[in-house]
């Protein structure tokens, strides 16, 4: 193809189909590199506009595009949101009956769709093959690449036998995409998928519209009702749990709290698990309480806080559970409790995997750098940036940059921390040693004698909450390991020895009360799309109505359109299908399903 003819090309679907005037960062590179066949390898981060780097390209060869998805659950709502902007698409997957399979086969044979989303299980079938080698591709699209690294967070084995893709369909270009992949899992990726000579598109990771604020942990569960109460009442958001037991637990108590919470885990119900699903998705103002397992390729936008209740594994997952919020460009919130619990539960599920050494120490790698991002001292975007390979400046829109933390040498307590651990023999868990420190005269303590100790009581000038935020500190740095006895007993590595002697200091964070964030507040760099009072109105109104059309359609209502596009709507006030058809995110074929209804709306109001 002519390359000025496909950049013309390129920028009239866009238009025309999805209703934007100009392509965003890398995207119009992206495109034009797969629409002339090249293979690219694209990191972009979630909300950036992935999608239409494989759509558009799809559109412009001859041929249908294949993409495949982990995402079954998805792939409908997926296939629903091209069908409303005029794009031939579906899907095969497990869930079909036999004929429709069929149906759909006959259609990818005979050129009648642009897209179809295929599971990797589905296309690593012979019948599969035998479909595409009859078929037309235009081009092969892998998403959610990053689960075929084994050292990522999400790992799926059928992924890496994508490569076979190369070798079956050597002419057809080549497109992966994901969200998060440090450079080690960066490289993996090419290495397996055969595009180590892919043009590599690495986009900014930074989501400046998001909030990042790390607390800690007292009762986790008080603290999550207020902050959602207090700075996301009747929001949209996402919790996440590590574990199926505290994802119903936590879901229970905010329903009694008056806010519409829905649980989402492995262990439940095939058909409860997606009919929950389907209402976060469809409906507004609901509150999904999750295992890691909910979340990858939710195209909600308008989710305004994902908060964790329990450390995550690695700032790759953190990332990527996180970038589920504020997907529109609206401020929203990404808010985590974190305690010295989590730390040593963290620990030992590495120590007790049954992954060998290696494997182990890419994993402690990968929590010491999440633990470094809890612990720091400056901006935590900075950091969370950093950890991708990408330099910034401090944000002004993280806890850290509002409310900076203060440094201290804090090699004295931490001395008469290592020394209680060792003077009660390196046998008992973190309450006993904090109880000695701060001389708490417990039957415990007089019954080992521990009151009798040279270090009872030296720390009695601090809180247990202060203890506990420097032993937290101690463990992150590595001088404490947690054994994971019955006792959870706390004991010295090799690395205390200098600081017990002397020869080395500790700089430690400060420990802060919570300090809450007023609702609102505006990140640095993000311009608020401010509503007039009557604006505003339409805005709402315009809502209303799209949750009808959406019902009608049934659609989530932002496959209708999202609230950025109808802000647009409220602030141009169109009365001609001309004047809507200038708005973004209204391409023709949004036009002509829904311009008259916006238009009559828009004339009643004004």
């Amino acid at each position: 193809m002519d390359q000025l003819d496909i950049s013309q090309r390129a920028l009239h679907l866009l238009e025309s189909v999805f209703g934007y005037s100009a392509f965003r960062g890398q995207q119009a590179e992206i495109v034009e590199q797969v629409a002339n066949g090249g293979d690219a390898l694209v990191l972009m981060p979630t909300g950036g506009g992935k999608s239409l780097c494989y759509q558009i390209p799809a559109l412009l060869r001859d041929g249908v595009g294949v993409v495949i998805s982990p995402l079954i659950a998805l792939m409908q709502d997926q296939v629903d949101a091209l069908a409303e902007v005029g794009v031939r698409a579906a899907f095969l997957n497990s869930t079909q009956t036999w004929e429709e399979t069929a149906r759909i086969e006959r259609m990818v044979r005979t050129g009648q769709l642009d897209l179809v989303y295929v599971a990797p299980e589905r296309l690593m079938t012979q019948r599969c093959f035998d479909l595409l080698q009859d078929s037309q591709i235009a081009l092969f699209a892998i998403d959610e690449a990053h689960c075929v690294s084994q050292w990522g967070h999400d790992f799926r084995p059928e992924y890496i036998k994508l490569s076979v893709l190369h070798e079956q369909f050597p002419g057809v270009p080549r497109i992966a995409l994901t969200a998060t992949a440090d450079q080690q899992t960066r490289a993996e990726i090419a290495h397996r998928l055969d595009l180590t000579n892919a043009a590599q598109f690495v986009s900014s990771f930074d989501r400046p519209n998001i909030r990042y604020s790390i607390v800690e942990k007292t009762n986790g569960r008080k603290q999550l009702l207020d902050f959602i109460s207090g700075e996301h009442a009747g929001d949209s958001g996402i919790v996440y749990c590590l574990s199926r037991k505290k994802v119903e637990e936590t879901a229970e108590m905010l329903n009694e709290n008056g806010i519409r919470a829905l649980p989402y885990h492995a262990g439940m119900d095939h058909a409860k698990r997606a009919a929950n699903q389907a209402r976060f998705l469809r409906e507004e103002n609901i509150v999904m309480v999750a295992t890691i397992a909910f979340g990858m390729g939710i195209d909600k936008p308008d989710v305004r806080f994902v908060a964790h209740l329990d450390l995550p594994k690695s700032i790759e997952g953190y990332y990527q559970e996180t970038g589920r919020g504020g997907r529109d460009g609206m401020p929203a919130s990404a808010w985590m409790a974190y305690g010295l619990q989590d730390v040593v539960l963290q620990r030992r599920m590495i120590d007790e995997s049954e992954a060998d050494e290696d494997f182990k120490r890419v994993l402690g790698s990968k929590l010491d750098a999440m633990l470094g991002l809890c612990e720091t001292l400056s901006c935590r975007r900075v950091r969370l940036l950093d950890y991708f390979g990408e330099a910034s400046s401090p944000c002004g829109n993280c806890d850290t940059c509002l409310f900076p933390p203060v440094s201290f040498d804090g090699t004295v307590p931490v001395q008469k921390l290592l020394s209680t651990i060792y003077r009660v023999d390196q046998r008992f868990a973190a309450t006993h040693v904090i109880e000695v420190l701060r001389g708490q005269e417990t039957e415990r303590i007089k019954t080992w004698r521990h009151d009798a100790l040279s270090v009872f009581g030296v720390g009695a000038d601090r809180s247990e909450q202060e203890w506990r935020a420097i032993l937290r500190q101690v463990i992150a740095l590595g001088l404490v390991t947690v054994d994971h006895d019955q006792y959870m007993s706390l004991k010295l590595t090799d690395a205390a020895r200098p600081v017990l002697k002397g020869g080395q200091k500790v700089q430690l964070r400060q420990y802060q009360k919570p300090v809450k964030v007023k609702r609102g507040s505006t990140p640095k760099g993000y311009v608020e799309t401010d509503l007039a009072p009557e604006e505003q109105s339409i805005f709402e109104r315009l809502r209303t109505w799209r949750m009808g059309a959406a019902r009608e359609h049934n659609v989530p209502a932002y496959v209708i359109f999202v609230d950025a596009t109808l802000r647009e709507i409220a602030k141009a006030k169109p009365t001609s299908l001309d004047q809507l058809r200038g708005v973004s995110g209204v391409g023709e074929k949004k036009l002509a399903s829904y311009g008259d209804d916006i238009v009559r709306l828009i004339r009643d109001l004004t």
